[in-house]
Parts: C-alpha cells; sequence; structure tokens
C-alpha cells in the first residue's frame, strides 16, 4: 500500500529527503502553496504534518476522509485540535519523543560516559594511543546530584542515582513533601543546589521562566568539579556561556543531547514513517503507549479482544451500560491496550463510525458506557487471558478467550 503524506507548512529538506526515500510513501509538499491546493491534497491524505502556521481545525480533518495521524514539526500542539482528532481516530504526533524509562537511563548513560571519558578514551584507541591515567575518571558513589525538574523523568533519574549509591538533592516548586520523602530527595532551592551538586541534571520543560534557566551567572555557581547534564530542551541552558565555563574550566565537563536548533524535521519524518509503516504511534500525544514493540508484543492478544468485544455485544439484549475487561497475564502493559482493543470490536460492530485504539476509550466514554478493567491470573490451563463483561438492558453477558503458549 502507497501512503499518502501531506506536508503544509514548511518542513527542513533532510526531513523530506528522509520521507521521499522510503517507497511506500508519497509525500506531497504543498507549503507555501494557495489554501485550494492543501484541500485537494487532503483528498487522499493518511498523514498531515504541520508547523505552527497551519491549524489543524475540525473543519480541515473533514476534507481529509482517510487521514489516520497530525504530525507537529515541533513540541506543542496548541494548533492542533487534539479531541477531534481523537474522536475520529486521529493519531497526533509531535517531535519530541522519549518514554520515561528510556529518558531517564540515557540521561545516566550519557553521566557514565562523561565521568569515565568514554569518548575520548574510544577516540584514543583508534589512533592507536592509550593513557590510563589520563582516562581513569570518577565514581560516582557518594557524589551528589543534583535533579532540576522532579516529574516522571527527572523522579525515574534520582531512583537510579540513588542505585549506584548517591546522594540526592532536588528543584521543583511544584513537588509536594510527600513526593520528595517517596523519592528520598532533599528539596533545594535552585541556587543552593547549584552549589552543593556534583552533577547537575535538567528535566524540565521549556517555558518563558525556564529559558535560559542555566546562564553565566548560575553557571558560575556550580563547583569546579561538577559537571552538568541536558536532556530535556536545548534553549534551558545558554548554550554560549556553557562553552565558555567548559573552555575556561571553571565546570569540569557537559553531556549535551538537546540544542537550541535542533532537525526537528528528520525526527518527525522518522515518527510519520514508523507509525504509517510499523504502526509505532509512541509519539503521539493521544494514543495510549501504543508502540511498534507494543503491537509486536500483544499482537495476537489484542485481536482476541477485538473478537471479544464484537461477540459479547453481539449476545447482548439493548443498550450497553458498562464494560468490564479482565486481562489474565503477566505484561504489566497488557490492561489498557487491552481495553481498547475490546471496545474497538464493541463499538464498530454497532456502527460508532471508524473506531481504533486512538478513540475507543473516547467514544465509550460518551455514549456513556461506565468502563472497568481488571487483571489478574489467566483463565485455567492458559498463559494468557481476556474476558469482556458487557451489561446491557436485557441482563449480562461474559465471554472469554485464551490464547495458547506464545
Amino acid at each position: 500500500m502507497i501512503w499518502r503524506v501531506v506536508v503544509a507548512d514548511k518542513l527542513a529538506e533532510s526531513g523530506l529527503r528522509l520521507l521521499g526515500a522510503t517507497p511506500e510513501l508519497e509525500v506531497v509538499n504543498v507549503a507555501g502553496k494557495p489554501r485550494e491546493d492543501l484541500d485537494r491534497a487532503l483528498a487522499g491524505a493518511h498523514a498531515l504534518i504541520v508547523r505552527s502556521e497551519t491549524r489543524v481545525t475540525v473543519d480541515l480533518m473533514n476534507r481529509a476522509p482517510h487521514l489516520k495521524l497530525i504530525a507537529r514539526a515541533g513540541i506543542g500542539v496548541d494548533t492542533i485540535d487534539v479531541h477531534a482528532a481523537t474522536r475520529r481516530g486521529v493519531a497526533v504526533m509531535n517531535a519530541p519523543g522519549a518514554n520515561t524509562v528510556s529518558a531517564a537511563e540515557h540521561a545516566m548513560g550519557l553521566l557514565l560516559s562523561l565521568v569515565r571519558h568514554i569518548p575520548g578514551a574510544a577516540d584514543a584507541m583508534r589512533r592507536g594511543d592509550w593513557d590510563r591515567k589520563r582516562f581513569e575518571g570518577t565514581e560516582l558513589r557518594g557524589k551528589t546530584i543534583g535533579v532540576v525538574g522532579l516529574g516522571r523523568i527527572g523522579g525515574h533519574v534520582a531512583q537510579l542515582a540513588r542505585a549506584f549509591g548517591m546522594t540526592v538533592v532536588a528543584h521543583d516548586p511544584y513537588v509536594t513533601p510527600e513526593r520528595a520523602g517517596e523519592l528520598q530527595v532533599r528539596m533545594l532551592p535552585l541556587e543552593q543546589l547549584l552549589q552543593v551538586a556534583d552533577v547537575v541534571t535538567l528535566h524540565v520543560a521549556l517555558t518563558d521562566q525556564t529559558r535560559h534557566l542555566i546562564n553565566a551567572q548560575r553557571l558560575s555557581l556550580m563547583k569546579p568539579k561538577a559537571v552538568l547534564l541536558n536532556t530535556a530542551r536545548g534553549e534551558l541552558v545558554d548554550e554560549a556561556a556553557l562553552v565558555e565555563a567548559v573552555t575556561l574550566q571553571r565546570i569540569a565537563g557537559a553531556a549535551i543531547d538537546v540544542f537550541a536548533q535542533e532537525r526537528v524535521g528528520v525526527e518527525i519524518g522518522t515518527a510519520v514513517r514508523d507509525a504509517l509503516l510499523h504502526g509505532d504511534f509512541s509519539t503521539a500525544v493521544n494514543v495510549p503507549g501504543i508502540t511498534a514493540d507494543v503491537l509486536r508484543r500483544l499482537g495476537p492478544l489484542l485481536d482476541l479482544a477485538r473478537r471479544l468485544g464484537r461477540l459479547a455485544v453481539a449476545l447482548a439484549d439493548g443498550p450497553v451500560r458498562a464494560v468490564e475487561v479482565a486481562y489474565g497475564g503477566r505484561d504489566e502493559g497488557a490492561p489498557r491496550p487491552v481495553l481498547s482493543a475490546a471496545l474497538e470490536g464493541l463499538l464498530s460492530a454497532q456502527d460508532a463510525g471508524p473506531v481504533s485504539l486512538v478513540n475507543a476509550l473516547l467514544l465509550a466514554e460518551e455514549r456513556g458506557i461506565q468502563l472497568a478493567r481488571k487483571t489478574g491470573a489467566p483463565e485455567a490451563g492458559f498463559e494468557t487471558s481476556v474476558g469482556v463483561t458487557v451489561d446491557a438492558a436485557g441482563g449480562r453477558v461474559r465471554v472469554a478467550g485464551a490464547l495458547a503458549g506464545n
């Protein structure tokens, strides 16, 4: 199948080349052209890529009956009617995308690479040069890490740092004392954190208040042997001030993988390609954790849930009042996608219009259907099972199915 990708706003050439090099994708670039060109292109579009210029409204979506995803080449999605897209079963994606565990582990990986001088050591080995003393590195155990932003990613970094034997301090004006206690961290004002931390790691959103949060003045507060990590947003750090601080050895080093100017064209192009060809919606803001890995791992289970949903509603008598989906198995990531899949099957059998994993929960709630999900042991003799219970006007119906082996 050939998927049509419509590019409505200016996208970096690197992103266009990536999309154009994929044989399964037909790229229609109408950036800078009259609105009529966009309207014509949308008639056969499966994906729409925008920046801040094009507002994606209900009216615009109505012109694209085959639309499966809307991708914003940037951070915010405020120019997209996300609720309307979700109701239609259209995924909404943006450029930044990393799950909590991956992002936290990546930050720790950069830290280890930095304090152990791994890039320099690897480069020296390739040149046939080796100076063991120069690449000796620093132990993390006993050091203090300052986590700026104690949300999901920052909180997980704090847990990983504690596993390395580090003392964790943090700054986040929105974190409750209870949450800080759970993570076993001491909360400090930002300036004090910068003065005591051996490692400073940033995990906050970019706002007008946090732009250049780390500037020349705050860099001057850090210890001479301290290091800075930024895996959040490039503009959190004054890059010129950081270069000066590292060059003049006011701080020991920095590990940075985000920058003020980034190649969002390639990032969003990759996300669109992977969504259309592999079903990977990991960067979508309105899809509950549906990645390519989840689809590969749970594919047969989700298909079973859809079939059970269709069967249950076919056996039910009258309008559906409530649905309970019970998952039996060991996969902690399964219950919510299984519930969505069962509802997808149930609602599609009721002629609810286009139904998918994206909008099944929303459509069920709009119909006033009470939803519940349970987890537990699988049906006897099986490794994985799904049960769907439907309460309808004429009584209750329960159906169940199971998967044998792998």
